[in-house]
């Protein structure tokens, strides 16, 4: 007990920019705990603050376009986490990651970027074509399938037609928390599309995929963007400082 008191109070904090949507912010709170829990045993739990924003503006400002004010939005909040005392940052949301540059101009605080983390865990088990599910700025934009390129990655996306059912559901029911078996069906018809491509395993990269779509729905690896973000929150907030 000694030795476990002695690690949980080396502890680091973490700030979460969250609530993109809080069904998925649940989540990672859920996981994260989890983690250090069984990192540390006994009633451990994770030292975080957690600024869950209002996801409906957001929303709004991302089917318009509007990335400059998103991005000052996003870099608003991880200001107010390095005041609380955060000493890292985590967005819990794969999509906005495309302003990260403007919390990183922000802030001097390390980021656990998710294409990152899951590109990792991708490479180490020595897969090289990956198909990639998510929001269509997720799917279809540069910024976050460009960090997994760069890692040697070859990144699969559904064609456009599938793209845009997958990123209604995401929006006109996952967020909402409305988790239908038609949606899952669908989901896994594009996996076996895509699998059928040459894709050696699917990323589920948004954020609320993970409460649609399982590794036993999924002919191929499943990469669950939340889950593996998490483990990662879990390696920052435990290593010494």
């Amino acid at each position: 007990m000694a030795a476990q008191e002695q690690k949980g109070s080396q502890q680091k904090t973490l700030g979460i920019i969250g609530g993109m949507s809080w069904e998925s912010t649940q989540v990672y709170y859920r996981l994260i705990n989890e983690g250090i829990k069984n990192q540390l045993g006994g009633l451990r739990s994770a030292d975080l603050l957690i600024h869950s924003m209002d996801f409906a503006p957001i929303g709004e400002l991302q089917a318009q376009g509007r990335w400059d004010e998103l991005g000052a939005i996003m870099a608003s909040s991880a200001q107010r986490l390095q005041s609380a005392g955060a000493q890292g940052l985590l967005i819990a949301t794969n999509t906005m990651h495309k302003v990260i540059g403007d919390v990183e101009a922000i802030t001097e605080l390390p980021i656990i970027h998710i294409a990152d983390a899951t590109a990792e865990v991708i490479k180490q088990q020595g897969l090289s074509k990956i198909a990639l599910l998510g929001t269509q700025f997720t799917m279809t934009q540069s910024f976050y399938k460009q960090r997994l390129i760069d890692v040697g990655l070859q990144v699969l996306i559904p064609e456009p037609e599938a793209c845009a059912e997958v990123h209604r559901i995401i929006y006109e029911e996952l967020c909402h928390g409305q988790v239908l078996d038609s949606s899952r069906e669908y989901y896994c018809q594009v996996i076996k599309d895509l699998a059928a491509k040459g894709a050696e395993g699917v990323i589920l990269g948004c954020t609320e995929i993970g409460l649609l779509i399982k590794q036993a729905d999924s002919p191929i690896p499943v990469f669950d963007t939340t889950a593996i973000h998490a483990a990662a929150a879990v390696e920052f907030l435990l290593k010494q400082i």
